[in-house]
């Protein structure tokens, strides 16, 4: 009776053949793969311009162009003055720096500083809480009248407060704020009008970075003895410090350009820049300074390119650290 000799592996008749396979190796299959077509890759990229166009066109037309017309204007003479108009000038932007347009601008400065940092501070542990609540319907509602409030301004604003705690508003008069000094219609009051706004807007920007901290830092921070000040000391706040810091700057952008609320409320009682801008585009201004209010409206643009300068590096160091 004959058996039927048993199949041998390759790697194995190749060991037993004295040949330079190991036995058990099992040899690498290589397959090439295809690479992409450079036409195809450009056509994509093309079709991505395409899509990003309609943006780019809204950004030159509503920003770019009033932008170049607000630059020439501002080192132009006015239509109104001696010459006739049209004659190049450094005059307006010299004096759009001193006097009283320097007061306004640095009142605006100052008032942005301190009602961003104010809110920055508050929202900081609001955030905090509706990042860390069990409670879905908590944190939607948080975060819906956070995005209503943070948008909620102009006329309609300064109403309510003035209904409120201006001098005859029921909270002053149920309270008695007049004989402890408080006033509505100045630095102060519009700094805590202006808190009403900012505040809802720091919650929505530092909401995404609270959450994007990761839950095994905290663990490992207290499997070594960290306690929770030691934990926001050396972990988180350091993480979320470009974060902060980019909502602090952009708290300062949204004080910094903010004009209905403060000409609704306060009027000319505090000097703001955009308050000055207003009264120089309603023809408030000496005979040949007619383009004053372009170029306090250039310092105004540099102040905010100044601001987005700092925000977008800070923004795109806390995504690398919170993606």
């Amino acid at each position: 009776m004959t058996t039927a000799p048993t199949p041998v592996p390759a790697s194995a008749s190749a060991a037993q053949s004295g040949g330079g396979a190991i036995a058990g190796s099992v040899t690498p299959v290589t397959t090439a793969a295809k690479a992409p077509r450079p036409g195809k890759r450009r056509a994509g990229g093309s079709r991505a311009w395409l899509a990003a166009l309609p943006l780019l066109l809204f950004f030159v037309i509503g920003f770019g162009l009033p932008a170049v017309a607000i630059a020439i204007g501002a080192f132009t003479t006015s239509s109104d003055a001696p010459d006739g108009g049209g004659t190049f000038t450094t005059a307006n932007l010299t004096g759009s720096l001193q006097g009283a347009y320097w007061t306004a601008l640095w009142g605006s400065v100052k008032l942005s500083l301190l009602t961003a940092l104010i809110a920055t501070v508050v929202g900081l542990p609001l955030a905090q809480a509706v990042a860390t609540s069990r409670f879905r319907m908590f944190r939607e509602a948080v975060m819906s009248a956070s995005g209503v409030l943070a948008n909620f301004g102009g006329v309609p604003l300064a109403f309510m407060f003035v209904a409120t705690l201006g001098n005859s508003g029921e909270v002053t008069k149920k309270l008695g704020l007049t004989k402890h000094g408080w006033s509505l219609y100045t630095f102060s009051g519009l700094s805590v009008v202006y808190l009403y706004f900012l505040v809802p807007l720091m919650v929505i920007t530092i909401t995404p970075a609270l959450e994007g901290l990761r839950v095994q830092w905290r663990e490992a921070a207290y499997n070594n003895g960290a306690t929770s000040l030691q934990y926001w000391r050396h972990v988180a706040l350091p993480v979320l410090l470009p974060s902060l810091l980019g909502g602090f700057v952009l708290l300062f952008g949204a004080s910094f350009a903010a004009y209905a609320t403060a000409e609704a409320m306060v009027g000319s009682s505090v000097p703001l820049i955009s308050m000055q801008i207003g009264d120089a585009l309603s023809g408030n201004v000496l005979v040949g300074q007619g383009n004053l209010a372009l170029a306090l409206g250039l310092d105004m643009i540099v102040v905010a390119c100044l601001v987005m300068a700092v925000y977008l590096p800070l923004q795109r160091r806390s995504a690398k650290w919170l993606a």
